[in-house]
């Protein structure tokens, strides 16, 4: 089993900026990728970004491309999602995941709040 703590979430203006951590503890050797995903109020979840613990190639939804970038350290087992120029559509519970590719996850985090308020 692999798990996954979160955390870095919290309320923050439009146009602000947040960086999430997610760090990966147990089995992290069955984990080949670190995703983040997020789901709004009344939405369903939704992938953000993800990328690969060795090459480091990352996939970005189309609506966060260009304002947020995911990252890794290898040597901590833990992946970064740093947010910027935030929108309240941003708005969501935020889900760090683990998983065999950039596409494929099965191990989830319990999540952390993000509130972009106008």
């Amino acid at each position: 089993q692999v798990q996954l703590v979160e955390s870095g979430g919290g309320l923050v203006q439009a146009g602000g900026s947040l960086r999430l951590s997610c760090a990966a503890s147990g089995r992290t050797f069955s984990s080949r990728a670190m995703g983040w995903f997020r789901r709004a109020p009344g939405k369903e979840r939704e992938f953000v970004a993800g990328i690969d613990w060795s090459s480091g190639a990352t996939l970005y939804a189309d609506s966060v491309k260009g304002r947020f970038t995911i990252s890794r350290d290898n040597s901590k087992n833990t992946a970064y999602l740093q947010m910027d120029s935030l929108k309240r559509e941003d708005t969501a519970v935020y889900y760090c995941a683990g998983g065999v590719s950039t596409t494929v996850y099965n191990y989830w985090g319990h999540g952390t709040q993000v509130t972009v308020s106008s």
